[in-house]
């Protein structure tokens, strides 16, 4: 087999993988291997007295550097390294579990189950769920859904496809620095800066190509996409994040219902910027963005692997 055919392969077997399998319970998952040895590494820096911000920049470089040379290391492994590539640019994908168990937490509500959807989505969001009532859960469905189309799917498989499964866990070691450090909080603020700062640069590029795919696919699927392609790059500019808007704008105006607006975090009470129209997230709504999120991964893995085969192709 070619280095082109494995190029090709791999982030197609992995996606499929992704979707069929999502990310078993039961099999320890390199992304928690991962959080416990940030949260060591956060522990001795609290033990050391020193500066939060310098030791959190250094450790945004100097892990990423560790898990690169990890990475490369295995996968030059004779024979096993075609496999370990493979089970770690499935591994590096996150939206076929996330789509399921936002599925799972529609259905309580549609059920009339909200306790049981409560206690569902507040493993799914960073926000306080306690209060909300059943609109505002299905709003939380719909925007950590979309947000994470970009930050589980396309910007981990544009890496991989770009730099291969060492560049790809680069940036998924990053992206979970920013979910476990990028808090602008007191305890955070000086910690997470240079892993909140990285994270943006690097899904900068991800999150565009996200939306726009986003807003091709809303076309095929006949919704609104016009007021989609009007208003998006407005819209999603008034996210604090210069990236999460790019998805979140884009399916709130395909699909005609609002996000943002007050959420409770850690005990403070935030107004988020308002994004898209008057509507709210209808269960129908929920699941067309389901729809459109998995159409859009599918067409945004297929235009990413194509394209980056034939440039590496091209200068064979």
């Amino acid at each position: 087999m070619d280095n082109s055919t494995v190029l090709f392969l791999i982030p197609v077997i992995a996606l499929v993988l992704d979707f069929a399998l999502g990310d078993p319970k039961w099999f320890p998952h390199p992304v928690r291997l991962l959080g416990k040895f940030l949260d060591c590494y956060r522990s001795w820096v609290q033990s050391i007295g020193m500066s939060n911000k310098i030791m959190g920049g250094i450790g945004v470089f100097g892990i990423s550097l560790v898990i690169w040379g990890v990475v490369k290391v295995l996968l030059a492994i004779p024979f096993l390294g075609i496999l370990i590539a493979l089970y770690l640019a499935y591994a590096g994908l996150a939206l076929g579990s996330l789509l399921s168990e936002c599925k799972n937490a529609a259905k309580m509500l549609d059920g009339g189950r909200i306790e049981d959807a409560r206690r569902a989505i507040s493993g799914l969001v960073s926000r306080d769920v306690s209060e909300l009532d059943e609109a505002g859960l299905r709003k939380a469905l719909a925007e950590t859904t979309s947000e994470n189309l970009n930050d589980g799917f396309v910007a981990p498989f544009f890496y991989l496809v770009v730099t291969g499964p060492a560049g790809m866990w680069v940036y998924k070691t990053v992206s979970t620095m920013d979910s476990m450090w990028g808090y602008k909080n007191e305890e955070f603020k000086d910690f997470g800066y240079f892993a909140a700062k990285t994270d943006d640069v690097l899904a900068f590029i991800p999150a565009r190509i996200t939306g726009f795919m986003m807003l091709a696919v809303g076309r095929i699927l006949k919704l609104d996409w016009k007021s989609a392609y009007d208003n998006l790059i407005t819209d999603a500019a008034k996210t604090e994040s210069p990236n999460a808007g790019w998805p979140m704008a884009t399916a709130a105006w395909l699909l005609g219902a609002r996000m943002g607006g007050k959420a409770v975090y850690f005990g403070e009470e935030k107004n988020k910027p308002v994004i898209g129209p008057e509507g709210t997230w209808t269960s129908l709504k929920l699941k067309r963005l389901g729809t459109l999120v998995t159409f859009s991964a599918i067409f945004s893995a297929v235009f990413l692997d194509l394209y980056f085969v034939m440039v590496w192709a091209a200068g064979m």
